[in-house]
């Protein structure tokens, strides 16, 4: 009888693999692919360049909208509700910029583009941390169902941002260091994957069949 049961979870796990890869969700994620190096060539219009403040306006944007493209491919766009996620994926995703302030202790655009050490979450060892806390809190205070998705949200969100800066920066993994620059395919390919991956991770940990409730539909990523 174990066997069975056995057999079974793994059928359904080799089918949601597959679901994983549907088309509509890998045309997403060529056109996602496409987005990062359509985006990253205009922002080298040196009309954006030349000035401080549209070329980091311009630099943020293109991080929200990759917040917001990938966790749409997550969720699929099926009803007006899900675009609040997406704005929420888009702002989380964007919002992290605020901690180069924080350092620079002033709103000045030019001090916080000097600063002579990264800011803290730009150190990527923060996501899984900040997520798992996350997770943590919402179980203490029952709210894992309802907000399930939050942790991975904020995880896919983070992590296109900080991938994003390691074609610059490489990633700060501390207390290690951090690496070299990223290679420009290997952020695209990881920027265009990340949606499926996490998407298959949350079927394994149950958290997109109550997505799917919540949403009231089957999740088909």
């Amino acid at each position: 009888c174990d066997m069975v049961f056995a057999m079974a979870s793994e059928t359904e796990k080799a089918h949601a693999l597959l679901q994983t890869f549907s088309t509509a969700s890998v045309i997403s994620s060529l056109g996602l692919g496409i987005f990062c190096f359509v985006a990253d060539r205009l922002l080298q219009f040196s009309f954006i360049q030349q000035n401080d403040w549209l070329r980091a306006l311009s630099d943020n944007a293109v991080h929200g909208i990759l917040g917001m493209w990938s966790w749409a491919i997550v969720i699929g766009l099926r009803k007006k509700s899900d675009f609040t996620e997406v704005t929420l994926a888009g702002f989380l995703a964007s919002v992290i910029d605020v901690d180069h302030f924080f350092l620079a202790g002033s709103l000045s655009l030019k001090a916080a583009l000097t600063l002579p050490q990264r800011p803290l979450l730009h150190c990527s060892t923060v996501i899984p941390v900040v997520a798992l806390t996350l997770k943590f809190i919402m179980h203490l205070f029952r709210l894992k169902d309802s907000w399930c998705f939050l942790p991975w949200m904020l995880f896919i969100s983070w992590t296109s941002h900080h991938v994003r800066d390691g074609i610059r920066h490489g990633l700060w993994i501390c207390p290690f260091g951090k690496t070299p620059p990223l290679p420009y395919w290997l952020y695209v390919a990881i920027t265009a994957s990340l949606p499926h991956l996490c998407s298959f991770i949350m079927y394994l940990t149950g958290t997109r069949e109550l997505m799917s409730i919540k949403h009231g539909i089957r999740i088909d990523v």
